[in-house]
C-alpha cells in the first residue's frame, strides 16, 4: 500500500512539474522583435519571398506554443528551438538586406532600360507603317498607344526614386509589353500590304 502511495505521489509530482513548464516568454519577445525589425526595414519590399518564409517560420513556432499550452504535460523545448531558428533567419535577413535592396534596385533599372529599348524599337517600326486610306485610323490608334506608354516612363523613375522597386518593375514590364504589342501590329499590317502587292500567278492560257 505504501508503494502504491509513493507511485501515485511521484506521478502527481511529475504532473505538477510538467504542468508548471514555463512559457518561453523571453524567447518569444526577442524573436518577435527581431522579425518585426527586419520587416520594418523593408524585407517584404526588397525580398517578398524571404519575408513570407520568415513569417511562416514564426507562425509555426507560435502554433507549437499554443499546442503545448493546451496540454497537461507541457514541454516548450521544441518551441524554443523553433524560436531560435526564426531569430537566426531574421538576423541573417537583416544582415543581407542591403545587398537585397541593391539587387532589387538594379533589377528595376534594368526593367526600365528594357522598356525604353522596346519603345525605341516600336517607334522605328511605327515610322515605317503603311500609309493609306484603310490604315490611317489604325496607325493613329497605335500612335496613341505609344504616347501613353511613353508617358508612363517618368512614373517608373518616380517609383525607383521612392525605392518601390517591385512597383517600378511591374510598370516597366507593362510599358515593354505595350510597345511590343504596337510593334507586332505594325509588322502584321506591313506583311498584309506586302502580300497584297505580290504579283498574282498567271492563269494558264486557254486552248
Amino acid at each position: 500500500m505504501k508503494r502504491v502511495r509513493m507511485v501515485v505521489l511521484g506521478l502527481l509530482v511529475l504532473a505538477f512539474l510538467a504542468g508548471c513548464a514555463q512559457k518561453p516568454q523571453k524567447e518569444i519577445d526577442e524573436t518577435t522583435a527581431a522579425v518585426n525589425a527586419v520587416i520594418s526595414e523593408g524585407l517584404g519590399k526588397y525580398s517578398p519571398e524571404d519575408e513570407k518564409k520568415l513569417k511562416d517560420a514564426l507562425t509555426a513556432a507560435q502554433e507549437e506554443i499554443k499546442v503545448q499550452e493546451g496540454k497537461t504535460f507541457k514541454s516548450y523545448d521544441k518551441a524554443k528551438q523553433l524560436l531560435a531558428d526564426v531569430k537566426k533567419i531574421a538576423d541573417e535577413d537583416k544582415a543581407a538586406l542591403p545587398a537585397k535592396k541593391e539587387k532589387a534596385k538594379q533589377d528595376a533599372v534594368a526593367a526600365m532600360d528594357a522598356a525604353k529599348a522596346s519603345l525605341a524599337d516600336a517607334k522605328k517600326i511605327l515610322a515605317q507603317a503603311p500609309k493609306g486610306k484603310g490604315t490611317a485610323a489604325d496607325i493613329e490608334a497605335l500612335r496613341g498607344d505609344m504616347k501613353g506608354a511613353e508617358e508612363m516612363l517618368p512614373e517608373v523613375q518616380g517609383l525607383i526614386d521612392k525605392e518601390d522597386y517591385a512597383g517600378a518593375m511591374t510598370k516597366a514590364n507593362a510599358i515593354k509589353e505595350k510597345a511590343g504589342g504596337v510593334a507586332d501590329q505594325v509588322k502584321k499590317a506591313m506583311e498584309k500590304v506586302q502580300a497584297g502587292k505580290a504579283p498574282k500567278p498567271k492563269e494558264p492560257a486557254k486552248k
